[in-house]
C-alpha cells in the first residue's frame, strides 16, 4: 500500500460515492487507474465494503444494548457463532477475555423487542451459560474509522 491507496481510502471513506474521475483529480491519477486501485484493494480485504451508514433511528430502532454472553463450553462455539451471524439485530460480535466468551451489540426497537432477542433467539441455543445484557442510554461517539497512517 503506498500513498496514492491510502489517500484513495481517505477520500472514500468521507464519500464512497464519489466518481473515479473526482477521485482521480484528487489523487492525481487517471480515473481508470483508481478504479484498479481499488478494486485491489478490494480484493486484498484491505477495502471490505463500500456501504451506506443509516440512522437507525430513522427506522425506529431506537434501543442499542451490550450482550455479553457465556457459553458452556467450547463445543457450543461453531453452533453460537453460526446463529449470531443469522440474527440481524446483532450488529457486532467480539470474541473476548475476561469472565465472559462474547460481547455483542444489538440494536431494536425496545425492551420488548430485546427481550425476544436475547430470550428466543439467543438463550434459547443449546450451551449458553448465562447473558448480561447493558442497555446504551445515550451514544456520545461511534465510528467505523480508525487512524490510518499519515499520508504525504
Amino acid at each position: 500500500m503506498d500513498s496514492y491507496d491510502l489517500k484513495i481510502i481517505e477520500f472514500l471513506r468521507k464519500d464512497a460515492r464519489m466518481k473515479w474521475s473526482t477521485l482521480a483529480q484528487h489523487i492525481g491519477l487517471s480515473a481508470p487507474a483508481v478504479a484498479e486501485r481499488v478494486t485491489r484493494l478490494q480484493e486484498q480485504d484491505i477495502i471490505r465494503q463500500l456501504t451506506t451508514v443509516l440512522n437507525p433511528a430513522s427506522f425506529d430502532y431506537r434501543l442499542a444494548a451490550f450482550v455479553a454472553v457465556s457459553l458452556e463450553r467450547p463445543e457450543h462455539r461453531a453452533p453460537f457463532l453460526e446463529r449470531i451471524k443469522q440474527i440481524e439485530h446483532v450488529l457486532d460480535c467480539h470474541h473476548i477475555a475476561g469472565d465472559d466468551d462474547y460481547l455483542l451489540k444489538i440494536r431494536c426497537r425496545d425492551t420488548e423487542q430485546l427481550d425476544e432477542i436475547i430470550t428466543y433467539q439467543i438463550k434459547g441455543l443449546s450451551g449458553i451459560l448465562r447473558t448480561k445484557t447493558t442497555i446504551i442510554m445515550r451514544t456520545e461517539k461511534e465510528s467505523l474509522h480508525f487512524p490510518l497512517p499519515e499520508v504525504d
